[in-house]
């Protein structure tokens, strides 16, 4: 009855089954062995009429106009700048760290000293990374560096990845900036916003459609996969082949989500935590789609390590070694050729929202 299996109702899967669906008039069969569908983008209303977003703060950014102008064929959008706080030595501050952030940290005029020396050295509207900082000859261009490691990246990174510093790989450290500019949104990014309706409404529209059947709390291992043309799978490459060659690592996350009994419980939709307590940030959802209720919704986002059957995989941990088994799953899978992996898990690579939606426009190119 149905050419084509995918395997996963997340944002890859579903715009995969649409354009098969739509472009080629094929009935597509969409399993998920979750109860409900848009995966980890997945939000809902809770009793005070809050969209919480189940799964940790989703706000969606691209540059691509393709790929804007594809997902708005299935949602208007609530307009949304993401700017955040971070709590630095008991104040909060806007982050990413950028010469607001200076002036909110520092005294006048030491804020006015270093501002005048990152304009002089770099210029504005640019993101120096924090270990070009070392390599200045100016004690307070180093000075800026290593505080900005110290206080907003270390501790933050050694909580998230559940590793010391020393483990932590150089180039990620080298991707962290200082942005040069009075800039204070997360993304610089030409499009940024949030379906008005919510996530799970825009996977459902783009799930609605006469040749597509969606099953929720179903395993691939209870079908026959050998009825079907081909086979897409977002689910874990290295658990579809029993785990042969051992389990790919992944971080996870923990959230404690909390009804506060008063309008605001902070000032920004995110505030991250990066050097005290355990958890890493609190979201209050509210702000997401300019919600107004009497009290409010919180979650509090404690990073873990994964473990098969406790939680969730949210991060790959890419490393060679990591990579290389990855490859090996890989290789494994172009035994058969109707078998295709994509998506965040079957790639093993963590994507944005827009990058996975690329990758599925790109991949069905090659689909016919």
């Amino acid at each position: 009855m149905y050419e084509y299996l995918i395997v996963g109702a997340g944002i890859s899967g579903s715009v995969l089954a649409n354009l098969i669906a739509e472009k080629l008039d094929k009935k597509v069969l969409v399993i998920d062995r979750k109860d409900h569908i848009a995966g980890n983008c997945y939000d809902y209303k809770n009793e005070n009429n809050i969209t919480v977003h189940k799964y940790g703060p989703h706000i969606f950014h691209t540059n691509s106009k393709k790929v804007w102008d594809y997902l708005s064929k299935f949602t208007k959008w609530h307009y949304f700048y993401l700017k955040s706080n971070a709590v630095i030595e008991g104040n909060k501050v806007s982050l990413p760290f950028t010469l607001k952030t200076l002036r909110e940290v520092f005294s006048p005029a030491m804020a006015e000293r270093i501002e005048n020396k990152l304009l002089s050295a770099y210029g504005y509207g640019v993101k120096v990374p924090i270990l070009e900082f070392q390599n200045s000859s100016d004690e307070d261009l180093k000075f800026i560096g290593k505080y900005v490691y110290e206080n907003v990246f270390k501790n933050y990174t050694m909580k998230q990845w559940g590793l010391k510093p020393e483990e932590i790989d150089p180039t990620v450290t080298a991707r962290v900036p200082v942005y040069i500019s009075n800039d204070v949104r997360y993304f610089q990014d030409k499009y940024q916003a949030i379906p008005i309706n919510g996530y799970t409404e825009m996977i459902a529209n783009i799930l609605n459609h006469k040749n597509i059947t969606v099953k929720l709390n179903t395993d691939c291992k209870e079908l026959d996969l050998n009825n079907f043309k081909s086979i897409y799978y977002t689910g874990a490459i290295d658990e579809y082949f029993d785990y042969k060659f051992g389990e790919l690592p992944y971080r996870s996350l923990r959230f404690d989500v909390q009804t506060i009994n008063k309008e605001y419980y902070q000032n920004t939709v995110v505030t991250n935590y990066p050097n005290d307590y355990d958890f890493t940030r609190i979201t209050e959802h509210k702000y997401f789609l300019d919600e107004k209720s009497e009290k409010t919704t919180i979650s509090i986002e404690y990073p873990e390590a994964f473990e098969i059957g406790k939680n969730e995989r949210y991060y790959p941990i890419s490393n060679e070694k990591n990579n290389s088994l990855y490859n090996k799953y890989l290789d494994e899978a172009k035994n058969n050729k109707n078998l295709h992996f994509f998506g965040r898990l079957g790639d093993y690579k963590y994507y944005n929202m827009d990058i996975a939606v690329e990758r599925v426009l790109e991949l069905f190119n090659n689909i016919g």
